[in-house]
């Protein structure tokens, strides 16, 4: 995961744990030995496994329950107001990134969902799990990968 290279350690651009995908802003962050050395150092071995351990298992999304009428009414109005929010309102991006079935689709189920439920720290990501439950965030990626509904 990490190397060290003549008094520098090497980040990958991509670090995965469990349930959570962390990206370096460049293409292989470089930083010099020292204190900032010793911050990622204890971030990658202390803190992000630490995360991970603590990460709720996700439903996998292949066996989507369908929201009753009135609860899907409710969801695709959340999607469209309060997503589109930061996400554009016909979901081709803002703040947020698009959230449409092509740039959508390299990107695993179970990831978008925890996603939508946990947030992402950092940034403008709030988590969603006060208002969704894990079937609703499920249907929600589902019909997000397939083109989300309209607003009636």
């Amino acid at each position: 995961m990490l190397s060290v290279k003549k008094n520098l350690i090497v980040i990958p651009d991509l670090i995965r744990y469990p349930g959570f995908t962390f990206w370096s802003v460049n293409s292989g962050c470089r930083i010099k030995s020292g204190m900032t050395a010793i911050f990622y150092l204890a971030i990658v071995n202390f803190l992000l496994p630490n995360l991970s351990m603590a990460a709720q298992p996700i439903v996998p999304t292949s066996n989507v329950e369908t929201p009753s009428p009135k609860r899907r009414a409710e969801l695709i109005t959340l999607v469209r107001q309060d997503c589109g929010s930061c996400h554009g309102m016909t979901l081709k991006g803002g703040l947020g990134p698009a959230l449409l079935p092509d740039t959508l689709k390299d990107k695993p189920a179970d990831s978008l969902q925890a996603t939508i439920l946990q947030g992402r720290p950092g940034t403008a990501m709030p988590p969603w799990q006060r208002f969704l439950n894990e079937a609703e965030a499920g249907w929600i990626v589902a019909q997000l990968q397939k083109g989300f509904p309209n607003e009636k």
